[in-house]
């Protein structure tokens, strides 16, 4: 067999590392009955790596590339072009240019090729590297095939390639090049096919796009495609366009625009009957490769030629069934504010803490509602729930409904009743109800529980200790959904919607108990926040301490404050907060999110916001204004209920109401904090574990345990046996679903759907979002993906993906919160009304469309956003 070179007969599926995705895939496609492709063969990253042997620039600049970040852009660029110059000045080996010639003579020397790059790092399931590298049409002859394939090699450094790799975490030595030599079709139409629909995600859809001529002109974008939808063998959806330019191969070589004549300018690029023949090979080649594929074709005489696929790597994964019914999904993220993938661990730890089983997909968590849409009793229950709190949930879910057949109903008094609802009904506190001691008998109850367990799991190891967590968790789920429990903030959830309906209606105030729940006592979250104010009172008058959390990057550094002037204050200050607080981390649901005690360097920029930001005191001066304007507002709202007709008996409502909200909202905050705390001390005893087993060389590392569920943990604890390439393939897998978003619903043909708001007469422009505290603020906007990235001055617009009890702290400094997740009552939600912050949630593509230091005029009581010049 060649070393330099490869037909695409000997090339078998695992060597990519010889011929790169592209070249695997050709072969592949090349050996599926009914699928032709044109005859080629593949230049192996052997013959790169001989031709580059003998070139001494070629290292050191490579050298310095690897030290380059993305955003290091210009370096980016002079050192690419220098790598691509050197490359296309190298002289090919004797013996790499001897098995391209004989290969190019066993096929016909005189014929037209493309010379196609393939690198080691592209067409992969998780990242397709489509567009980086460069090809080439219509090349006749050895000598001018053989300066493509230079061309090709030096094409791994275009500077769209580089950036790419910096992107997705590939290392430039890692990755090589290969090059695909393959006889020319001559296209009378090309185009691609993606299996799924790119844009709905739809796996039961085909989309086609296809041109005139050569595939080249959809690629550089000079013309528009005609468009088809292809399900169950019929086009469903056809768009066409004039087409007035095609790219046609030249008799010697190259190619060329075509000006079409006026008579074929609307002549569709293919028939009906081509589209769903197409659309047939399509399906047979995703059943080929096992995935949702986008293909390259061409149409020569009547016949289809294959000349790429790759899979589509942006598809949001569907939950495994095993059935062939319709399943519609909702996000659990999105009602958790926390939409970012999860590793294994926290997927188990979740699954065992909630009552039903959950579906699992990307990384994330789903609620199968299907059963529930298809019973007219609980569908309605279900959008009316849910549409309170989220929207967009609602329209998504009705989006769905809309089709009429994709969830057949069900008979109400069919065998088993209708089906359960997920939101089970909960019995509210009377009316009058507002003793704050109900509130204060269950913190003490989890805190007491809690306590309980870190005295009783220290002594836990091995098969005890995970018999210990299973048994445990069983308490936190009778504490979690324990009926009075749910029944208080039940009861505040509907006097704060019953206050702001009838307030509107009497009065035409629009989200009044935004003021009025400003400062409610027994908020977790909000005290938090208020507490690290408290810290930075104690730091602040010790400059030395103050300049060296200024340079502070170890984790270790609480243990370096003692030696400064002021050092044992501020270290038993901070030390106290993490004592109470320390569980608490950005994504907190996943227990293998590291916590703010076990990187405490993430609360540093923080505490320095509230040292420069505010004077002495200011915990109790926030919290004291809030109660004050909430009394006052309390009061107003009274006297004008007084002078309307039956005043006295509306104002008295209002009151109980209003005494109902400030007694029991503040608890909606506690129920998760008190399950955060037990993670936090499961997650440190688990860690115990994994040292020692890191010890005896069972595993690699502390975190690998985080790619195992808590089931799967015990197995190996208890027969010390472990599948390391289940680990790796799950880093992998992990890393890919890092980069995919969550839909709000999915269903089981893999539609992707977010819903939209309904709303009319706002400014043009304006992002539309969920208003859920009010108030009008105007301010540039601070676009923040990280906590740890939070540098906000003070009076600037808070514009991020979603927020969590973590993000709670850098609610002091600005004044107005946009998020691109969340709901009326969610955790970011309930805290801005307690700060009096003007918030909108469920802003779609928000931290893409404000661009960061932009100017923005937030509505926080009618919920969107307007950009400012």
């Amino acid at each position: 067999m060649s070393h330099y070179v490869l037909d695409f007969r000997e090339i078998g599926p695992d060597q990519a590392a010889a011929v790169g995705g592209k070249g695997v895939a050709l072969a592949e496609l090349s050996r599926i009955q009914g699928i032709s492709v044109p005859t080629g063969f593949c230049v192996t990253t052997a013959a790169s790596q001989r031709s580059l042997a003998d070139t001494s620039p070629f290292d050191d600049l490579l050298d310095q590339l690897a030290r380059l970040e993305q955003q290091d852009g210009a370096a980016i660029r002079t050192l690419s072009a220098e790598l691509r110059r050197t490359i296309e000045a190298i002289t090919v080996p004797d013996e790499v240019v001897t098995e391209i010639r004989r290969s190019l003579a066993g096929l016909d020397e005189q014929a037209a090729y493309a010379v196609r790059s393939s690198a080691t790092a592209e067409d992969l399931p998780t990242a397709s590297f489509a567009g980086q590298q460069d090809s080439y049409l219509n090349i006749v002859g050895a000598p001018a095939i053989l300066h493509r394939v230079s061309a090709c090699w030096a094409s791994l450094f275009t500077e769209r390639a580089v950036n790419y790799r910096l992107r997705n975490g590939f290392d430039h030595r890692k990755v090589k090049m290969a090059v695909i030599v393959q006889q020319m079709v001559a296209a009378q139409a090309a185009g691609v096919m993606f299996t799924a629909d790119p844009v709905s995600s739809n796996r039961k859809l085909i989309s086609i796009e296809a041109g005139v001529g050569l595939g080249e002109a959809l690629v550089s974008g000079l013309v528009s495609p005609d468009r088809f939808k292809v399900r169950d063998g019929q086009v469903v959806a056809r768009a066409l366009t004039t087409k007035t330019l095609a790219i046609r191969a030249m008799p010697g070589g190259g190619t060329r625009e075509e000006l079409i004549e006026p008579e074929a300018q609307d002549r569709p690029a293919l028939t009906d009957l081509q589209a769903v023949r197409l659309a047939q090979l399509g399906r047979r080649i995703e059943a080929h490769f096992g995935r949702p594929q986008d293909i390259e074709w061409c149409l020569a005489e009547d016949q289809f030629q294959i000349v790429q696929s790759r899979p589509i790597t942006t598809l949001f994964p569907i939950p495994e069934t095993g059935d062939q019914e319709n399943h519609v999904y909702l996000s659990v993220g999105h009602q958790q504010m926390m939409t970012d993938a999860m590793k294994p661990l926290g997927l188990s730890f979740w699954q065992l803490t909630t009552p039903r089983p959950m579906a699992e997909a990307g990384g994330r968590l789903f609620v199968d509602v299907s059963r529930m849409l298809a019973s007219a009793a609980s569908r309605a229950g279900l959008l009316d729930a849910i549409g309170r709190s989220d929207p967009l949930f609602r329209d998504a879910l009705e989006t769905v409904l809309q089709r009429g057949d994709f969830v057949p109903p069900l008979p109400d008094g069919g065998p088993g009743g209708p089906p359960s609802s997920p939101l089970p009904a909960v019995e509210r506190l009377a009316a009058s109800e507002t003793d704050a001691a109900i509130v204060e008998a269950l913190i003490a109850h989890n805190q007491a529980s809690v306590a309980a367990l870190k005295r009783e799991i220290e002594s836990k190891s091995g098969s005890e200790l995970f018999d210990f967590i299973l048994e445990d968790i069983q308490e936190l789920r009778r504490i979690l959904f324990d009926p009075r429990s749910q029944q208080v903030f039940m009861t505040a959830m509907d006097a704060t919607r019953w206050l702001n309906e009838h307030l509107q209606e009497w009065l035409g105030e629009k989200n009044a108990a935004d003021t009025l729940t400003l400062s409610v006592p027994n908020n977790v979250t909000s005290e938090m926040g208020l507490a690290l104010l408290d810290v930075a009172d104690v730091i602040r008058p010790h400059a030395a301490v103050v300049a060296f959390l200024q340079q502070v990057q170890a984790e270790s550094f609480l243990d370096q404050l003692s030696a400064f002037e002021g050092g044992r204050e501020s270290r038993a200050a901070i030390l106290a907060f993490l004592e109470q607080y320390g569980m608490r981390c950005a994504g907190e649901i996943d227990i293998t999110r590291p916590r703010w005690t076990e990187r405490p360097t993430t609360l540093v920029p923080v505490i320095l916001t509230n040292i420069k930001s505010f004077s002495a005191g200011e915990s109790k001066r926030r919290f004291e204004q809030g109660r004050q304007q909430s009394e006052a507002k309390e009061a107003e709202i009274l006297g004008r209920l007084w002078t309307m007709d039956d005043g006295e008996h509306k104002a008295e409502q209002v009151r109980e109401k209003i005494a109902q909200v400030r007694t029991f909202i503040g608890y909606r905050e506690y129920p998760k904090y008190g399950m955060v705390s037990r993670y936090f001390v499961y997650k440190q005893a688990l860690m115990r574990e994994a040292e020692r087993l890191v010890r005896t060389k069972l595993l690699g590392e502390q975190q690998d345990i985080f790619y195992l569920s808590l089931q799967e943990l015990q197995e190996f604890v208890r027969t010390n046996r472990v599948d390391g390439q289940t680990i790796q393939r799950r880093k992998d897998a992990f890393r890919s679903y890092q980069a995919l978003t969550p839909p709000r619903v999915l269903t089981s043909e893999g539609e992707a759907i977010n819903g939209s708001y309904r709303h009319s007469e706002l400014p043009a422009g304006a992002l539309v979002g969920l208003p859920v505290s009010g108030g009008t603020v105007e301010g540039r906007a601070r676009v923040i993906l990280d906590i740890a990235n939070a540098e906000i001055e003070p009076g600037e617009i808070l514009v991020t993906t979603y927020t969590d009890p973590s993000w709670t702290p850098v609610f002091l400094t600005i004044k107005g919160l946009v998020t691109e997740v969340g709901g009326l009552m969610t955790h970011g939600a309930v805290v801005a009304r307690e700060y009096g912050l003007p918030a909108v949630v469920g802003v779609e593509n928000a931290t893409r469309l404000i661009k960061d230091g932009q100017r923005i005029r937030l509505h926080g009581t009618d919920g969107y956003i307007e950009l400012l010049p």
